[in-house]
């Protein structure tokens, strides 16, 4: 019998059995994460079903970010149950404007090597990054692991994917991910777990491999998973006999800058091919694009080329209370304010249409975010490009789509 993968293995330990890709598991939950859009539900779904008691409510968070600041008055109620529901069961509640659940799962070091890590929201692959089993579930799935702190979950198949070489400079991890959405498409890795490995992946810190992680589910996958990196403890690596579906191999030197176009996740072209497309509205921030050096590569750029063009709308949301501290310390905050930037409170801001900023009539958006259907950012004629900080603030500096090569060259 060949070896075991990655996702195997956390698997077969979270489940107590010899678990192998296709075989489905009762596992125990490590961490499991609600937001404000999926926890009410759960709370029904817990109430429905009987519950009184919180399992374990030491592995159960709540964050308040999908609608941060709460936008209508039924909302603010929602918010309030949640909080009512956390304080009766203690459970930790991060409240508006504390950030975005995921990154806070990091921040706060609820992800680790071999963890089981899931969330009431698809993003949850993100804490792949950290060597962890992590995906994303549903509002009833949330409420059986209030209940009983165990999900079933079938084992999936994985696809290897071998990174070579070293990002060029202005080429960056989301250009990675977009890339590997061409490649395998919206739905090419249905219900399978993208592994990485090879050399390239010593060349991707933490902050990189999140971005990577996070984009899995973009390409339908299961999970995303990566192995530990030289700090971390207690590393799972796959055994060299594991057996994948498929392998994949990026070259990260031949990688230019990436975009993908209205209104795919897939529909991927070099940013050169969509050159000089107006732009009205830049959004940096997201789980995908708001931690610190997300900001600081787009400020860069920003500088470099003297600023936002005339009538061009610069959004900044940092994805946590953390990040934006860190950001008012180094005066990165007070440059984009300086430029006339809109600051958003941390959390998910404009990405899902909620709350936030939200694109006018027929509007051409950039985003460092993941999704761009139509109707994302809550305008369904606004039309959504997806890029890299760097290429997100090009596009601000020229007032089009454009090469953040050329303009901090």
């Amino acid at each position: 019998m060949p070896g075991k993968t990655i996702s195997e293995k956390i698997l077969s330990a979270k489940s107590g059995r010899d678990a192998r890709a296709g075989d489905v598991v009762v596992c125990r939950v490590d961490c499991a994460l609600g937001t404000d859009g999926s926890t009410p539900m759960a709370i029904d779904y817990f109430e429905a079903m009987g519950g009184q008691h919180v399992h374990d409510p030491q592995r159960i968070v709540f964050a308040l970010d999908h609608y941060a600041p709460a936008p209508s008055r039924s909302t603010a109620q929602l918010h309030q149950r949640m909080r009512e529901f956390a304080a009766r069961h203690g459970i930790t509640l991060w409240d508006v404007g504390e950030g975005i659940g995921h990154q806070l799962i990091v921040e706060t070091g609820r992800a680790s090597p071999g963890s089981l890590v899931v969330g009431a929201d698809s993003h949850a692959v993100t804490y792949g990054a950290l060597n962890s089993f992590a995906t994303g579930i549903g509002s009833s799935d949330l409420a059986a692991i209030l209940m009983c702190g165990r999900i079933w979950l079938r084992v999936p198949e994985s696809i290897r994917v071998m990174l070579t070489g070293q990002l060029a400079p202005n080429v960056y991890p989301k250009d990675i991910a977009l890339v590997l959405a061409k490649q395998l498409g919206a739905d090419g890795a249905a219900y399978q777990a993208l592994e990485f490995a090879g050399p390239g992946v010593s060349t991707l810190d933490l902050d990189d491999r999140l971005v990577i992680a996070n984009f899995a589910v973009e390409m339908g996958a299961k999970n995303g998973i990566f192995p530990a990196s030289a700090s971390q403890v207690a590393p799972v690596l796959p055994d060299p006999d594991a057996h994948y579906t498929r392998e994949i191999t990026l070259d990260l030197s031949t990688l230019a800058p990436q975009l993908a176009l209205p209104h795919q996740v897939d529909l991927v072209t070099t940013i050169g091919e969509a050159a000089g497309t107006p732009v009205q509205m830049v959004y940096l921030g997201t789980c995908t694009g708001g931690r610190v050096r997300d900001f600081h590569q787009a400020l860069s750029v920003l500088k470099a080329g003297g600023g936002p063009a005339a009538g061009v709308q610069l959004v900044v949301t940092p994805a946590s209370r953390m990040v934006l501290e860190t950001l008012a310390r180094d005066g990165t905050l007070a440059d984009f304010i300086s430029m006339g930037a809109i600051i958003g409170t941390p959390g998910c801001g404009s990405c899902c249409g909620t709350c936030g900023a939200i694109p006018g009539d027929s509007v051409n958006v950039i985003s460092t975010a993941n999704r761009n259907f139509k109707g994302r950012m809550g305008n369904s004629t606004a039309a959504i490009y997806l890029a890299s900080p760097a290429s997100c603030a090009a596009a601000a500096v020229r007032g089009v789509i454009a090469d953040p090569r050329e303009v901090a060259s």
